[in-house]
């Protein structure tokens, strides 16, 4: 590891900002894992859209249908094809069996990964109470040296509170959270333990907000980085540096530059689909996407067409 236990808050704090990206997990036809897509892939986001870092192995890389040992595998190739560059890795050991995920955390940090993400667990019987959330990170942080990102999403089944994650901020390698909850809930988080984690949500849309207003320094992390953005176009980049920079007008006018790009992914993508429309989406790009597993859907012929037109309308440069 890059850092020991105790420094975790502060490395995480100097070396954890820029525009993370989820990662999607190529598959060939016989849906067996694509190492060497995967890699091509790495190389284009780490090299060429020179993104600050990737979220391996999460919901938008389908981990739910892949094996440990793939999801390991999945891991030690993004620290590979990352290794000397500005990108980091964050590992996702998101499991609804506590084994997995301490399993994948020590081999996170084995193979010198950045960073891990635990998903909140899966709850049955309204066993979701603030002591269960918060006994759960607090042996994970126990058993671990690795710096944790939170991550929450309603699909849970419950939000955890601001109040709650806050509580859980204060464990000593807690570092940042995934919020996938409305603004006023990760605002309010921002506020009662911004100086303890960096507080982060998936949407694009509002990043820009996010650094002006909430003085964020992570996006953290879903698949825009590398979907609406080419070699040729990178808005996302652009309007991200220049509000770094303090420049906020031009930011503005950059960043609603990619409005027709966002509606037109936006509008194509097909309900239940979201891994297979982004794969495709992907493809278009020339990069590797391939088909998803089961229990995911293809998309039809008629959904390919229509996500065809509607990247050829939207004003991304290819």
């Amino acid at each position: 590891m890059k850092y020991q236990k105790q420094d975790a808050k502060a490395y995480s704090r100097q070396n954890f900002r820029g525009i993370w990206a989820a990662t999607l997990t190529p598959f060939h036809s016989d849906l067996s894992f694509d190492e060497a897509g995967f890699r091509a892939n790495l190389k284009h986001w780490t090299h060429t859209l020179k993104l600050s870092g990737f979220f391996v192995g999460g919901k938008q890389a389908e981990f739910f249908s892949m094996s440990v040992a793939e999801r390991k595998r999945l891991m030690e190739i993004a620290v590979e094809e990352t290794a000397g560059s500005q990108a980091g890795v964050i590992t996702s050991c998101s499991d609804t069996n506590l084994d997995v995920v301490l399993d994948l955390a020590k081999h996170s940090e084995a193979i010198g990964a950045d960073y891990i993400v635990v998903h909140s667990p899966v709850l049955h019987f309204g066993a979701h109470t603030d002591e269960t959330v918060y006994e759960y990170y607090r042996y994970i942080a126990e058993q671990t040296d690795i710096g944790i990102a939170l991550w929450n999403h309603p699909d849970c089944g419950y939000v955890m509170s601001p109040e709650l994650c806050a509580r859980i901020a204060e464990l000593p390698n807690i570092v940042a959270i995934k919020y996938s909850v409305d603004r006023a809930l990760y605002a309010k988080l921002t506020e009662l333990a911004g100086d303890k984690i960096l507080v982060s949500t998936a949407s694009e849309e509002e990043w820009l907000d996010n650094i002006l207003e909430l003085k964020w320094q992570l996006y953290l992390c879903s698949v825009p980085p590398y979907l609406l953005q080419t070699a040729n176009d990178q808005r996302m980049n652009e309007y991200t540096a220049l509000a770094f920079a303090g420049e906020h007008g031009e930011a503005h006018t950059v960043r609603d530059s990619l409005n027709s790009v966002r509606e037109a992914f936006k509008q194509s993508k097909p309900k239940g689909k979201p891994q297979a429309h982004a794969k495709y989406w992907l493809e278009l790009l020339g990069q590797a996407g391939g088909p998803v597993r089961r229990p995911l859907l293809q998309l039809t012929a008629d959904e390919k067409a229509a996500t065809r037109a509607a990247l050829a309308a939207s004003g991304l440069r290819i």
